[in-house]
């Protein structure tokens, strides 16, 4: 029954309200509403929703998650509510709505029980990926790149951002399993740096302890677990690019080795490549701690 007072309501409050129903019927019935709510507002090429606005939204979708029981329907009301970033028509709103999500996990985390705790990492996690995803169906441009890891050291591991340790060490746990997901058959050595780039500044320049060593862990110490698949597939990238060459120019690579043999050389093969790749800048942390990457180019 939609009274007098409830249409005065602005339609973001309205669907709030309804996201947070104690009835699933009228949660779901909210959830589809609000995604045409949300295509519909986002049509410009700009804008579409204040700050204020895709607060109110994100509130409703929280207690929406927080209403829902059992495991497999919360698996498919994360999912549904991860899914809402591709109903925006421009990439402004698709920030915002990634932005207020995180400010949304900070003011909220302290207030959830430990048996809702699981069900919020896994929208965590669910969240997390489709942000890479939104960078891949982007083509990974670099602005794109840039712009979303701003906004998550901004939220999450500034010591500005006032987020919780809860959320904080769940990102960084999330963070390269989550990435590798989306973006390990494509993302090159390089473009992998720059997504590590903002953490290795962010433990550089802390002055917790406890979050320097998780990023340690969870960052740094998978990267370096990954080192011997990374090379594998380098060698194997090297090895099919060779085949290629000898393909198309037969004539000249019998010449190079004739001349190699000639002069009693003994070629390094795929091996001198590696070398020339591996060794980049090392990623100072601080003082006489540094790593050197890119290691970890693909699972």
């Amino acid at each position: 029954i939609v009274t007098r007072a409830t249409a005065a309501l602005a339609p973001e409050i309205q669907l709030a309200q309804r996201l947070a129903a104690n009835e699933k019927v009228t949660r779901d019935r909210a959830v589809r509403k609000l995604r045409k709510y949300i295509s519909a507002k986002t049509q410009r090429s700009s804008g579409g929703f204040s700050h204020d606005e895709m607060l109110k939204i994100w509130k409703g979708l929280f207690y929406c998650m927080w209403m829902q029981d059992k495991p497999l329907l919360q698996e498919a009301l994360g999912n549904t509510i991860s899914q809402l970033i591709h109903d925006f028509q421009n990439a402004e709103a698709q920030h915002l709505f990634l932005q207020t999500f995180w400010q949304t996990m900070n003011r909220e985390w302290n207030g959830i029980d430990r048996l809702r705790l699981d069900k919020f990492y896994m929208l965590i996690r669910m969240v997390l990926n489709q942000s890479f995803e939104v960078v891949k169906r982007n083509g990974w441009e670099e602005s794109q790149i840039e712009l979303l890891l701003d906004m998550l050291m901004k939220e999450i591991l500034h010591p500005d951002s006032h987020a919780p340790n809860g959320v904080k060490f769940h990102f960084i746990d999330l963070y390269l399993e989550e990435l590798a997901k989306v973006g390990a058959e494509e993302l090159t050595a390089d473009q992998n740096l720059k997504f590590i780039d903002p953490l290795c500044r962010i433990a550089a320049k802390s002055k917790d302890s406890t979050l320097v060593e998780v990023i340690v862990q969870d960052i740094f110490e998978t990267i370096i677990d990954q080192a011997p698949f990374a090379i594998e597939d380098l060698m194997r990238e090297l090895k099919a690019n060779e085949k290629a060459s000898e393909l198309s120019g037969e004539e000249q690579t019998s010449r190079k080795r004739s001349r190699k043999q000639d002069r009693g050389e003994t070629s390094l093969g795929n091996w001198s490549s590696v070398f020339s790749i591996l060794p980049v800048p090392p990623l100072h942390l601080g003082g006489d701690c540094g790593l050197v990457g890119p290691l970890w180019a693909r699972r």
